[in-house]
């Protein structure tokens, strides 16, 4: 399905959250996530089922300065 990720069109097959931030990242427990504008907290994730044209925001924490 097409979603927007981050601002940038992908095509993905994952069906919720939970295994989409399972593919980008090796902590997912240690990110922010949104979809559609919608924070999805970390117990959210597994139910959250996606749908095509959907806009997710995966964020993670940086260090530095």
């Amino acid at each position: 399905m097409n979603v927007v990720i981050n601002g940038e069109p992908e095509n993905i097959n994952e069906e919720t959250l939970f295994q989409l931030c399972k593919r980008f990242h090796d902590h997912p427990n240690f990110i922010a996530t949104a979809v559609n504008g919608e924070f999805v907290t970390v117990k959210e994730r597994p139910d959250c089922r996606l749908k095509e044209g959907d806009k997710i925001e995966i964020l993670s924490p940086r260090q530095g300065g």
